[in-house]
């Protein structure tokens, strides 16, 4: 059974969505045990804690570097055996220490279309008013080193 992290930013929909697919029995070959919010006060570490699942805040503006930032979160990750990251709206960019260290181990979700609605320099936005989009959709990738 793979222990799974579910990486946080906001109010967690795809994490409820992860959540509620776990409970219905769509996900045998692992379970979601850590939720680790970029910042406190999210509403998706009320859902965890609604789910059982722990959740801890590893806030990137409180270390010093990047490099510190990564350290923490990989020590969370670690602490709790963690064999799966799964990033769902989780807004921080991960260091080429934390992706060599889960090679081939971290999927990141996302709404599809983001080209389409996203303003110069943001990751996510709701769609611009009148683009009227005939579709949707999410996406699943596993994130690279750049």
């Amino acid at each position: 059974m793979l222990n799974i992290a579910v990486l946080v930013s906001g109010g967690g929909t795809n994490l409820q969505a992860l959540l509620d697919s776990e409970a219905r029995g769509e996900n045998p070959n692992g379970r979601i045990t850590l939720v680790v919010a970029s910042k406190p006060g999210v509403y998706a570490l009320e859902r965890a804690a609604k789910a059982g699942v722990e959740g801890v805040v590893v806030r990137r503006r409180d270390y010093e570097s990047s490099e510190d930032f990564d350290a923490a979160l990989l020590n969370q990750l670690k602490t709790h055996h963690i064999d799966l990251v799964v990033l769902a709206g989780f807004l921080s960019v991960l260091g080429p220490s934390v992706i060599a260290a889960y090679p081939r181990r971290i999927l990141n979700v996302h709404p599809a279309l983001i080209p389409s609605f996203c303003g110069p320099g943001m990751w996510s936005a709701p769609p611009r008013s009148g683009a009227g989009p005939r579709l949707q959709g999410d996406r699943c990738h596993r994130p690279l080193c750049e």
